[in-house]
């Protein structure tokens, strides 16, 4: 039987939902859950029947509490852990609860919407919702602080490689790694600076999305700390989705990160250098700017994995 994964590589679109669920300890959890997974095939399923064009998906992703209070029938996957902070000497990368992700995509933000109300039908009896983020498209793939986010995602077959597992785990094979972090922007601050010092934050020009070279990029720019190699010089990169969310009338906004990886220990490398530095005490001048209120760690299963959870 093939290996079918759920939908984490597809692109970034307009509209995003996401969802961070904790478990209770209802009696009815498990047979709850067995429907959750049949749920989340059938939403899939039923929307690209219904829409094929309008790249509907929903990714769900579960926690490491939650992966031993199931008592699923395959073992924790060897690198789903509960996340510890990375606590830098000005920043600090925080570790929050969550059991289940919903990472909800569509054109048509009704799609979207709609899979949301189901889910929490079903799941309000035995979880509570604990995060709830609309996501949009702000202009070219901006987030709110202005600049292009994701340029360097990887594409094509490269997307396959660095977001899902390979062979070198088989009984996890076509599964992912999913980190996620809400970051609030001090826009204030951020308007403060002139467009020279922001793309000196960033690394990149704001207009065109051009990469400094490496004589002019500020060593502690966000880009020369996020791209990040392993230990031969082999690049090592994740699949981001971020989305930006906001509330003008309340004054806040955001960037929802979101990382789906073959191995997390990529996605670890490079909040260290974010967070601690490289060396240690150059962080990522951006978080100065952007505060992470969240962090969380997740496994996706494939869509086999899901059939099986199912009952």
């Amino acid at each position: 039987m093939s290996i079918e994964s759920q939908n984490v590589t597809d692109y970034p679109n307009s509209n995003t939902i996401f969802m961070v669920w904790k478990l209770n300890d209802s009696p009815q959890l498990k047979d709850i859950f067995q429907q959750l997974c049949a749920l989340v095939l059938n939403l899939n399923n039923s929307a690209f029947n219904r829409f094929p064009d309008s790249r509907v998906s929903c990714v769900m992703g579960i926690g490491y509490e939650a992966w031993k209070k199931l008592e699923l029938p395959v073992p924790l996957p060897k690198e789903l852990v509960h996340f510890e902070e990375i606590k830098g000497t000005k920043h600090t990368a925080v570790s929050t609860p969550g059991d289940l992700h919903f990472h909800l995509r569509a054109d048509n933000k009704s799609l979207i919407f709609d899979m949301a109300v189901e889910i929490s039908k079903l799941l309000g009896s035995v979880a509570e919702s604990i995060l709830e983020i609309h996501g949009f498209k702000y202009w070219d793939a901006r987030s709110i602080l202005g600049f292009v986010d994701g340029t360097e995602n990887p594409h094509g077959e490269d997307r396959d490689y660095f977001a899902k597992i390979g062979d070198e785990d088989p009984q996890y094979k076509g599964g992912s790694y999913l980190f996620v972090q809400k970051y609030l922007h001090d826009m204030n601050a951020w308007k403060s600076l002139s467009m020279e010092e922001q793309e000196k934050v960033i690394g990149r020009s704001k207009e065109n999305d051009i990469e400094m070279s490496d004589d002019v990029k500020p060593a502690n720019s966000h880009i020369a700390l996020a791209n990040i190699e392993g230990e031969n010089g082999e690049e090592l990169k994740i699949v981001r989705d971020n989305m930006p969310f906001g509330s003008p009338s309340s004054n806040e906004f955001g960037t929802y990160f979101i990382a789906y990886a073959s191995t997390f220990g990529t996605t670890k490398k490079m909040l260290t250098n974010m967070f601690i530095g490289n060396p240690p005490g150059n962080y990522d001048r951006i978080l100065d700017f952007s505060t992470a209120v969240t962090g969380t760690l997740f496994f996706v299963p494939t869509r086999n994995m899901l059939d099986e959870f199912s009952g």
